[in-house]
């Protein structure tokens, strides 16, 4: 058969639309095999979806019914036949076998009815699993959402840029940092590309990030990775509520694009009723965040950030996306604004995501003036040094400005309504997991 690319005339999921009798060819993957009454039943997957493939006994060549036979599961095959257009099948058509060639054949697959009950053993065998339908199905849909999140960014002028992994000074925090040898000096795995971005936008104006971000906490919740991708964004001339505007149209739109895309993975991982939300979201203050953690039981001082927990307890109360502003100083990083009406206050806010899955984006306005940056840093204890060429930013004509970053993993698991991260991720990184 030659060049097995080439050899291609069809994708799965144009069957539907293929004529009546109309020869094709096939190539993909044996994802399931069933015999029944002089039947082979074979489900193909390729990059588009999946097919039903039958080899009749009674009406194949007997050569080609006995290599249909003897095909194993997840061998890659090149496949011709007919059309069938049949509402019983599976995806309202089905392909009838004419010929038939194994490209690469699978040994016995390992995954069998058994492990699906071991989640360890299945996270070990992850370069497998990810051929899953459910993985299969959140992976086509975390890709959307990216997709979604290009879309916007480039419909509303912005320019994608690209900043280090090494850096050599924190951008979040120094406990959370992973710690390299960089010919013979110390170096980190990024935290955020915010402080980068800022240098952009006095380029760019509004520029973004899509890239991972690394955080060596040893939580081990529901909602933390070590690595996860992170979707940034920096704005000069923007305030805070300018800021919370654009990240609620980010996300209407990444999840407008699932909708818009992904019906068939959504029915599969019995997600239908995932809809946009409807703008804007709603606002609460942190003082009334935290009164509805105090009120569930949980002792919390004023001035501490919310835990896994404490978020949980306050988007339990909702049934759409919303923000908490006015997050203390103490509780926000150093470059955080402080709210000109209340000096304890910062212009910053969390997007939480409903039903208990908590914080899914942090942002607000960042200082700009350089005296006051420097007075942020020595408060916090850290040395302005190590932070020179991001505090000389504001002696250039660094005007205004407000960003925030939103971490994908978590808002799959949210749209999808997963039970931990880790599946929302092809290969999660977690404080007990780096292999595969």
């Amino acid at each position: 058969m030659g060049n097995w690319y080439h050899y291609r005339t069809v994708e799965a999921a144009e069957l539907k639309q293929r004529p009546e009798g109309e020869k094709v060819r096939l190539l993909g993957w044996i994802a399931s095999k069933r015999e029944h009454g002089g039947k082979i039943f074979l489900t193909l997957r390729d990059r588009s979806g999946y097919v039903q493939v039958v080899a009749d006994k009674s009406l194949c060549d007997p050569a080609v019914f006995e290599q249909v036979s003897d095909i194993s599961k997840e061998s890659s095959v090149a496949v011709e036949g007919l059309v069938s257009q049949d509402p019983r099948a599976p995806r309202g058509a089905e392909v009838h076998v004419t010929d038939v060639a194994v490209v690469a054949k699978s040994e016995p697959w390992p995954i069998t009815l058994s492990a699906l009950k071991s989640p360890g053993f299945l996270y070990d065998m992850r370069h497998l699993t990810v051929r899953g339908t459910k993985t299969r199905a959140t992976m086509k849909i975390r890709s959307e959402l990216l997709n979604g999140a290009h879309r916007f960014f480039e419909e509303n002028g912005y320019v994608w840029i690209q900043t280090p992994t090494f850096i050599t000074s924190a951008s979040e925090g120094g406990a959370t940092l992973f710690q390299v040898e960089y010919f013979g000096d110390k170096a980190y795995l990024t935290q955020s590309a915010q402080l980068y971005e800022e240098a952009a936008i006095c380029a760019f104006e509004k520029v973004y990030v899509i890239q991972p971000s690394f955080r060596s906490e040893k939580s081990r919740t529901r909602k933390h990775l070590t690595e996860f991708w992170h979707i940034e964004a920096e704005v000069a001339f923007a305030t805070h509520d300018d800021i919370m505007e654009i990240e609620e149209s980010l996300v209407h739109t990444m999840i407008s694009a699932v909708t818009e895309n992904c019906q068939g993975e959504l029915s599969e991982l019995q997600a239908t009723r995932v809809e946009s939300p409807e703008l804007p979201f709603p606002r609460i203050p942190y003082d009334e965040a935290l009164s509805i953690i105090e009120k569930k039981g949980f002792k919390i001082e004023w001035g501490d950030d919310f835990g896994a927990r404490e978020e949980k307890a306050v988007s339990e109360e909702f049934e759409d996306p919303f923000f908490v502003t006015k997050y203390p100083v103490s509780a926000r990083p150093f470059y955080q604004m402080p709210d000109p009406e209340d000096a304890r206050l910062t212009l910053s806010s969390d997007m939480f995501a409903p039903r208990g899955f908590g914080e899914i984006t942090s942002g607000g306005q960042r200082i700009h003036e350089y005296d006051m940056l420097v007075k942020r840093l020595k408060e916090e204890g850290l040395d302005p040094k190590d932070y020179q060429w991001y505090v000389e930013l504001r002696r250039f004509g660094m005007p205004p400005h407000s960003g925030f970053g939103l971490g994908l993993e978590r808002t799959v698991r949210w749209i999808l309504g997963l039970s931990h991260i880790r599946g929302a991720a092809m290969f999660p990184r977690t404080p007990d997991r780096i292999y595969p």
